[in-house]
């Protein structure tokens, strides 16, 4: 009777208090409510409909319902082309931002291309071409509006990485080059093959604990990995991790050039004061934004009016000019490489849709608007596909480019396109100008702009929150930094993955006790002042009943059972076992064969088992198992546990 109050459980002590609600000649417990079933569905309704909450939870095809054919045709074009649904609304004064965000974010994409593809072991120029390219596709087939695409720092270092484990980048850098356009169309495949079969909730298991640990290590390396530039060392080992690192860092103190480590503090030092005059004043966002381009036209300037090349300042060398060639013939699926470039392509391509994705969906969040999530993996992964052909290497939507895009006011997609175009009109007419940009102005654009996904103050906020996501966030951090990227990714991955299993097959189950002068009944051991009610142990299973966490269940049930019936607790003449189902959504045929192996465990000690609301697809396998084994009768089964106290105390035989 919940939302009755009732002024404390009496408990009858009649003639009749010793006979049981089964006992011969007694007539059934009367319910004032009845447990009902769901309605009945066929099989085929059922697994339509799980098929659907699964693949399809978000119903991205309900503007078709009630539409002519033609008009449907219509939708699912534009459903694979956003473009077509916004370009014929577009309108010249939104093009006034467009260009000035995509100019902006020009200027950020331009020296970040050249880095980034330093930092996976490719030419820098495709680091531009990869900035050209994807940007335009994305446009046509991406929904969000913010979204600035191009390369990113961990996933560059991760491809440079893996791949140098096969092939060494400097000894054969045609064959490098190969497995990184293979390993980008591998990428791509996997990515839009998520999209396609609507498998999205598969990246769902890099939890926020997980991401924060391993972008924050993943930034520890690939600053790390910038010793080289910002040092001027020449021999520097491919390992990524922090032991080798350092080791060659410190060997090779006689390859220091004081003349570089002088300008990569100097420009490094200008960059990180940009940005953090950005973060305390958003206004001036275009400080931060334009630092990167300003600190390669000034050293690029500087070393080629003083000659500093000379000075053992190493510099990018000569670029050549012009467009992205095909690379459609260059693709290697060659046997022996196969198997890295699958994994280095898996790896990344997990990376790269993940931010993209997750900034997408902040960005629109931001702006108030909604974006599909599967529908963009399909975007990103296409994308992938193209710049795999077009001499690209992996791209997706960047936080960086796109804050500086959202900040500039960018309003549509084509603020993309008019990066493109700018990048475009760098590899036609502005290449030769780089080749005296040097190495440890690149390097310290990659830190500067590696150091903001190190987040102490959330990986703080895990830590206050749930100490055991703080273990996962902390084992990817050290794994990534000590072992390797992917390592530590797997690592943080793994124990996520084990900390579910754990809660299935340990599920939270507590024993609950009445609020005095309510029909509440919460867990004793957060609401003290929750009472026991003598005769009955009520207990909440707060998960699903599987094969998995039965026997558990079974023990544990057990256990309070004979902790119960011992000679100090014999006063609470325990008669009555009450299961509160209501948070049990589902339940197996193990969960079913559960309950008859209890109640016949809980008869041998002289109890009674009682259910209390068990719901939906619960109730009615509870029916189906009743009606074969009659395991159960109506004086078992109450709606709540007020009403089941109520109805059963006049039955409880009191200890003299």
């Amino acid at each position: 009777m919940d939302g009755a109050p009732h002024n404390g459980i009496d408990i009858c002590n009649d003639d009749n208090s010793d006979q049981r609600p089964n006992s011969p000649g007694m007539e059934a417990v009367a319910h004032k409510y009845k447990v009902l079933a769901p309605p009945k569905q066929s099989t085929v309704k059922k697994i339509k409909w799980k098929l659907k909450e699964t693949f399809f939870p978000d119903d991205p095809f309900k503007n078709f319902k009630g539409q002519p054919a033609r008009k449907k045709c219509l939708l699912a074009v534009k459903y694979f082309f956003p473009i077509l649904d916004w370009l014929p609304r577009y309108k010249l004064s939104m093009f006034k931002s467009d260009l000035l965000a995509g100019l902006t974010v020009a200027s950020l994409a331009i020296p970040q291309g050249i880095s980034y593809a330093k930092l996976a072991n490719l030419p820098p120029i495709i680091g531009l071409y990869s900035s050209f390219i994807p940007p335009l596709v994305y446009a046509v087939l991406g929904s969000s509006r913010g979204l600035a695409v191009g390369p990113i720092s961990i996933a560059s270092l991760i491809m440079g990485g893996m791949l140098s484990e096969a092939v060494n980048p400097y000894a054969d850098p045609a064959l490098f080059l190969q497995l990184a356009f293979t390993s980008t169309l591998f990428a791509g495949v996997f990515q839009a093959s998520l999209g396609i079969l609507r498998l999205g909730f598969i990246i769902d298991f890099l939890s926020k604990a997980t991401l924060v640990g391993f972008m924050a290590g993943a930034a520890v390396i690939v600053s790390l990995q910038q010793l080289k530039g910002l040092l001027g060392i020449t021999h520097f080992p491919k390992k990524m991790g922090v032991v080798p690192v350092m080791k060659a860092v410190v060997r090779t103190t006689n390859e220091w050039s004081w003349q570089t480590i002088l300008m990569g503090a100097c420009f490094l030092s200008f960059l990180l004061f940009t940005r953090h005059l950005s973060i305390k004043n958003p206004k001036l966002f275009w400080i931060s934004a334009g630092a990167p381009l300003a600190s390669v036209i000034i050293s690029t300037l500087f070393v080629f009016i003083f000659n500093a090349q000379d000075y053992n300042i190493q510099v990018i060398g000569k670029l050549k000019s012009g467009l992205n060639g095909p690379s459609l013939d260059r693709l290697l699926f060659d046997g022996t490489y196969l198997g890295v470039t699958m994994e280095t392509g898996l790896v990344t391509g997990i990376i790269a849709l993940t931010e993209g994705v997750a900034v997408g969906r902040a960005f629109a969040s931001l702006n108030g608007y909604h974006i599909d999530g599967n529908k963009e993996m399909m975007a990103i992964g296409l994308m992938n596909i193209v710049g795999s052909c077009t001499s690209c290497y992996v791209t997706t939507g960047t936080f960086s480019r796109s804050a500086v895009n959202h900040n500039a006011g960018c309003k549509t997609p084509i603020s993309n396109v008019v990066m493109a175009i700018t990048v475009m009109v760098t590899l036609l007419l502005l290449m030769p100008l780089f080749a005296y940009t040097p190495n440890a102005v690149l390097a310290a654009i990659i830190i500067s702009a590696v150091i903001g996904l190190i987040d102490i103050q959330t990986a703080y906020h895990i830590y206050k929150m749930d100490k055991v996501d703080f273990l996962v966030c902390i084992s990817g951090f050290l794994g990534v930094i000590f072992i390797s990227v992917q390592g530590g990714l797997g690592i943080s991955v793994g124990l996520s993955i084990f900390r579910i299993l754990f809660q299935i097959t340990r599920p939270k189950i507590a024993i609950l006790g009445n609020i005095q002068g309510t029909d509440i009944y919460r867990n004793l051991h957060q609401y003290k002042e929750a009472q026991r009610i003598p005769g009955f142990i009520i207990l909440s299973v707060e998960a699903p009943i599987n094969f998995a966490n039965t026997n558990y269940l079974h023990e544990r049930i057990r256990r309070w059972i004979e902790e119960e019936q011992t000679a100090e607790s014999k006063v609470t003449n325990l008669q009555y076992i009450i299961l509160d189902l209501s948070s049990v959504l589902t339940v197996d045929t193990s969960g079913i064969a559960f309950f008859m192996d209890l109640k016949k465990t809980i008869a041998k000690y002289g109890l009674q088992l009682v259910f209390v609301n068990p719901v939906g697809e619960v109730m009615e396998k509870l029916q189906r198992a009743n009606k074969l084994h009659d395991f159960y009768g109506i004086d078992s089964l109450f709606l709540t546990i007020s009403e089941a106290v109520i109805s059963l105390s006049s039955f409880i035989k009191l200890s003299p």
